[in-house]
């Protein structure tokens, strides 16, 4: 029988799992990664399935058969009752004694923060926000979309921009270098060719997430209706900060807001300080920064926090992550 690790942390999102086995000294015994897991899509069990295989090679490199704690960063648990639906299903797989899963924006928010305190935006395929206070009160939104009042993030980023593509072409907006630089991506020659090629699926739909660094270089090169949306995308990145901050009680003391994503990890000077600038306005002390740590950083120091390991076990675990 192998020795018993102190955390399995996971980090699963839509595009890849990742998993790390630590001691609770900090040390990192071992680490594995595996496909995306997607329950909408699959089912919990067989996103699970997924997870799994990259927790037995995980396991095995290590040479334990099991962790005191699962500290699992799951996407797609948006809700608190999908949250406690996939720890149901973790424990009967029997990794660890003790299971908590939390939506992975966590895993980025403590990436970024020396302690559970903070908020984190993280704008990659979609948009959300949480933040942590000491106490254990949490600030989250279901982020699911335009139903839940969402508005960012790469994919939407992309459709506006074509929204305001279409509209210059055939008249009904203003000009812009969109109309022009979207479709000449894709080697076409025309917003109506890439319409089309979109409609028919010429152009494989998940193809349109290429236009958000078209979107930001036309915005770099001046374009007026490409800085407007970027500068939208600030303004609710901000906004749900600011939100996150108020119901936390912290928007009047100092503190971290991390920002994380591939959006806004990306370097993109205009949305850069157009961020800072309306934070300086809104949440004056509130202190930004990118974390560009891999998420499953997060994870595991939320497991250490869980089974109480001390400070210099979670500065070893984040030299591991952090260079």
């Amino acid at each position: 029988m192998g020795m018993t690790a102190s955390v399995l942390a996971v980090d699963a999102g839509n595009s890849k799992t990742d998993v790390a086995v630590v001691a609770a000294d900090g040390q990192v015994l071992a680490t594995a990664r595996g496909g995306g897991f997607r329950p909408p899509a699959v089912g919990v069990e067989t996103a699970l399935d997924v997870v799994a295989e990259a927790v037995r090679r995980a396991f095995a490199d290590a040479g334990v058969t099991s962790a005191d704690h699962v500290s699992a960063c799951l996407a797609n648990a948006d809700f608190p009752v999908e949250e406690e639906q996939l720890a149901a299903a973790l424990h009967t797989r029997a990794w660890g004694t003790t299971v908590e899963v939390r939506n992975d924006t966590f895993a980025i928010l403590r990436a970024g923060v020396t302690e559970p305190r903070g908020v984190a935006v993280v704008c990659g395929a979609g948009i959300n926000c949480v933040g942590m206070h000491p106490d254990g009160n949490t600030a989250r939104f279901p982020a699911i979309g335009r139903i839940s009042g969402d508005w960012g993030g790469g994919w939407g980023l992309a459709e506006e921009a074509l929204w305001f593509a279409a509209r210059a072409e055939d008249g009904r907006g203003e000009p812009t270098a969109l109309a022009h630089a979207l479709p000449a991506h894709f080697g076409l020659d025309s917003m109506y060719a890439l319409i089309e090629a979109l409609h028919l699926e010429h152009i494989e739909p998940l193809r349109r997430h290429e236009l958000t660094p078209v979107l930001f270089a036309t915005a770099a090169d001046g374009d007026p209706v490409a800085r407007a949306i970027v500068d939208r995308l600030a303004d609710e990145v901000v906004t749900m900060a600011t939100v996150a901050l108020t119901h936390l009680g912290l928007l009047e003391e100092e503190t971290p807001v991390v920002l994380g994503g591939g959006v806004l990890a990306a370097g993109h000077a205009q949305l850069d300080d157009r961020i800072r600038d309306l934070l300086a306005e809104r949440a004056p002390k509130a202190v930004a920064r990118v974390v560009r740590a891999r998420p499953v950083l997060g994870a595991v120091l939320l497991g250490l926090d869980r089974v109480r390991a001390g400070a210099e076990a979670q500065e070893r675990v984040r030299s591991e992550y952090v260079t």
